[in-house]
C-alpha cells in the first residue's frame, strides 16, 4: 500500500508547456509516473515528451480519465487552475507553485474541502512513494522504498533527511511535503491519519519548522491515542527571532506561539522522539523500528 497515489495513478500536468512544467514532466515520467495529459490554455494540439496538451482540464479528462493533477501554473492563476481541476472531477491536486496570495490559498482549501478533494500545497515538493510514483519535484535518487513515512513542511530538509535515511539503509513508504505556506490544503495531522491506515508504514518521520501550530496539533492528536505508530521528529529554527518572517511564508513566530521550543516541548510531552539535528533522525528512528 501507499498513501495518496501509487503506480496506477493517472496524472495531468497543468502548466506542462512552461519551462519548469516541461522539465519536471520528463523527470516524473522517467521515474515511472503515469502522466496521461497536459494542460496549457492556447496550446491544444501540442505535445510535451509525447504527452498530448489540451486547453482545459475538462478537455483532457474527456480523452484521458485522470486521478490527480500537478500544478505548475504561475501564482496569479494558480487558484483558478486548481478550481478547474476540482470542478473537472480530480480529487488529488499537488500545487508546486510558490507565492500564492494567502486569500487565494484559503479559498482553495475551502473549495477543496467542500468537494472532498485533497490539495497538497501550495509551495510543496509533492508526493513520492519510492520506486512506484512521484508527483512532484523531489530528486528521486535520494529516496528508497521501505516502511518509514515522511511528512515535511520544508522541501530541502525533507530531501536531506530522506537522503540520510536512505544512506542508513532505512527506506520510505511515502514522503509528503504539506507545503511551506501559512495556509495549506492539508496539515500534518491529515497525513498522519493516512499513515495510520497504511499497513506498509511502520513509523513516521516528521520534519517541522518555526511558525504555525501544526506541530503542536500533532502532539495533541497523538495524546488522544488515535495515532499508534512511533514518530521521530526534527524542528528547524531554534535560533529564529520572534515576530520576524524567515524563508517560508509560514515561518513566522507570533506572541510565543509557533516557536521551535514550544513545538519540541509539546512533541516530547506526547512521547515523540525529537532529534537535535537532521543528521540524527536516522539514529533516532533505527531503534524505534527495531
Amino acid at each position: 500500500m501507499t498513501i495518496l497515489a501509487d503506480e496506477n495513478t493517472r496524472v495531468i500536468v497543468q502548466g506542462i508547456t512552461g519551462r519548469i512544467g516541461a522539465v519536471q514532466t520528463k523527470l516524473m515520467r522517467e521515474y515511472g509516473t503515469r502522466i496521461v495529459a497536459g494542460v496549457t490554455p492556447g496550446k491544444e494540439g501540442h505535445s510535451v515528451e509525447g504527452i498530448p496538451v489540451y486547453d482545459t482540464v475538462e478537455d483532457a479528462m474527456q480523452k484521458h480519465s485522470a486521478d490527480a493533477s500537478i500544478v505548475f501554473v504561475p501564482a496569479p492563476s494558480a487558484k483558478d487552475a486548481t478550481f478547474e481541476a476540482i470542478e473537472a472531477g480530480i480529487r488529488l491536486i499537488v500545487i508546486v507553485t510558490e507565492r500564492i496570495p494567502i486569500h487565494d490559498a484559503l479559498k482553495i482549501r475551502s473549495f477543496a474541502q467542500k468537494a472532498t478533494a485533497t490539495v497538497i500545497g501550495p509551495n510543496t515538493p509533492g508526493i513520492i512513494s519510492p520506486g512506484r510514483v512521484k508527483i512532484g519535484i523531489m530528486p528521486g535518487n535520494l529516496f528508497k522504498a521501505g516502511n518509514v513515512g515522511v511528512v515535511t513542511r520544508s522541501a530541502t530538509l525533507g530531501y536531506e533527511i530522506a537522503g540520510n535515511l536512505t544512506e542508513a539503509g532505512i527506506g520510505q513508504s511515502t514522503c509528503v511535503g504539506i507545503g511551506g505556506d501559512r495556509a495549506t490544503g492539508v496539515t500534518f495531522v491529515d497525513i498522519l491519519k493516512l499513515f495510520q491506515e497504511d499497513k506498509e508504514t511502520r513509523a513516521v518521520v516528521l520534519v517541522g519548522e518555526v511558525g504555525r501550530t501544526v506541530e503542536e496539533e500533532v502532539a495533541e492528536y497523538v495524546k488522544t491515542g488515535r495515532f499508534t505508530k512511533p514518530i521521530a521528529a526534527f524542528i528547524a529554527g531554534r535560533s529564529a527571532p520572534q515576530e520576524k518572517r524567515m524563508g517560508h511564508a509560514g515561518a513566522i513566530i507570533e506572541s510565543g506561539r509557533g516557536t521551535a521550543e514550544s513545538k519540541i516541548k509539546a512533541l516530547r510531552e506526547a512521547g515523540i522522539a525529537v532529534a537535535n539535528r537532521p543528521s540524527q533522525i536516522a539514529e533516532v528512528i533505527k531503534p524505534i523500528l527495531q
